[in-house]
């Protein structure tokens, strides 16, 4: 299966606007788009959240050698 040619995208689109109408098809394409908006959101905060738990960790990993080096002094 390839990409569709120009007639099989006319008949794809014909039978689209039979299904919902002339009507429904912008609002269609409206909640689509704000659909991938959401999606790509989430995934941006999703990295956010992500890279803070790493800082976290790191810092939380540098506290523990800080302390095992300075009871090993003591």
């Amino acid at each position: 299966m390839g990409i569709p040619s120009g007639m099989e995208l006319m008949v794809i689109a014909l039978v689209i606007l039979l299904l919902f109408g002339g009507k429904k098809i912008p609002e269609l394409a409206k909640g689509l788009g704000g659909g991938i908006k959401n999606f790509k959101k989430a995934l941006k905060e999703d990295d956010e959240v992500e890279t803070k738990k790493e800082t976290i960790e790191a810092k939380e990993e540098n506290k523990a050698e800080i302390k095992s080096e300075e009871s090993q002094k003591a």
